[in-house]
């Protein structure tokens, strides 16, 4: 089968795989570089590459203004979609709106999907509409949507359109309305987007990777973010900082465990919320979905992410891979099993 790849890899990567931490830094301030925090490493998309290449022709289309021309000139059979893009909270969904203007079939969600999942706004209330637990939030575009704050501190403060914790950092949880106004108002300014703040969501934190679609959907064992691996004055979230600049390739943190250590009480609740919802916002192929528990022990979803980080090495810390790897599955075993969800659900076989 003719299979395109869609991509879009870290501008620093172009010279060398290896980043150190300062250079993760603006030169003109201390505020952290977390422009392509989504984009991937030349050695993720060399390892999806060749994960399909046993199995398929293999033709790399990166996704930027010249790849609709390129797909009406190749036309893929299908195509493995894990561009990010770059512009607008519409840019995950449209290389998938080109393929579907072309009716060139692809992995992954649809363009109404990736965009609502992106919006973490828009995605809380489709949740919780449909009564999947979420933490209370507003949604805030200025200062003066605060003005009537009546959330409990503390907060978590987070730009509403941004994925690999790009946005959210050490500073972003809040205990005082000062402050909030504060920060929201240096946000606002530096990320150019609305943000969303939400109560803060004080238990245990865990990321549940799905696979597939019914009425075959797999969940992969439930990963734990262990917070005691991070430094002793650092917030217990997984922010940017403890992301990318605390877990790295050369100190890297013991901080997940998979499968984590749960109760089988807990387990089912954590995979109830997390499968209803997959459905919820029709995810389709592959997605993980975040989830911490409230005071009272309760999964609350945090973040839904249709396409999910696949860092190949085992060393680096990607929780897709990790839970596939505990599920028996090698990296090349997970990412075609995410194609061939794919080539059947558009009925290509």
């Amino acid at each position: 089968m003719k299979v395109a790849l869609t991509y879009n890899v870290k501008p620093e990567e172009e010279n060398s795989f290896e980043t150190s931490p300062l250079s993760l830094l603006t030169k003109k301030s201390s505020i952290y570089n977390d422009t392509y925090a989504e984009w991937d490493t030349i050695e993720t998309v060399n390892a999806i590459k060749d994960s399909l290449e046993p199995f398929h022709d293999v033709i790399m289309i990166e996704a930027n203004e010249d790849a609709f021309e390129r797909f009406r000139v190749v036309r893929p059979d299908i195509v493995f979609n894990v561009a990010e893009c770059a512009n607008g909270i519409s840019r995950e969904a449209q290389i998938p709106a080109m393929l579907d203007m072309l009716q060139i079939p692809y992995t992954g969600s649809d363009p109404l999907t990736l965009t609502t999942c992106l919006d973490k706004s828009r995605a809380k209330e489709v949740l919780a509409y449909n009564k999947v637990p979420t933490a209370r939030f507003c949604f805030a575009e200025s200062v003066d949507d605060i003005k009537d704050f009546d959330l409990r501190f503390p907060v978590m403060l987070k730009p509403v359109a941004e994925g690999s914790s790009k946005g959210i950092f050490n500073s972003s949880y809040v205990t005082n309305v000062k402050d909030l106004e504060q920060r929201l108002a240096e946000n606002l300014a530096t990320y150019n987007q609305p943000f969303v703040i939400e109560e803060f969501l004080p238990g245990r934190e865990f990321t549940v990777a799905i696979l597939g679609n019914e009425p075959g959907i797999e969940i992969l064992p439930i990963v734990e973010i262990n917070f005691s691996e991070l430094p002793d004055d650092v917030v217990p979230i997984y922010s940017f900082e403890a992301k990318w600049i605390f877990d790295t390739r050369e100190n890297p943190l013991s901080i997940f465990s998979c499968p984590a250590k749960v109760d089988k009480q807990l387990e089912k609740k954590i995979k109830d919320v997390a499968l209803r919802t997959y459905k919820t916002l029709r995810c389709k192929d592959w997605s993980r979905v975040d989830i911490r528990l409230d005071a009272n022990g309760e999964p609350n979803v945090i973040e839904i992410n249709p396409l999910p980080g696949v860092l190949p090495d085992p060393g680096d810390n990607s929780c897709f891979p990790k839970a596939a790897r505990a599920n028996g599955l090698s990296y090349e075993q997970m990412i075609n099993k995410v194609l061939n969800a794919a080539i059947t659900r558009h009925n290509l076989i």
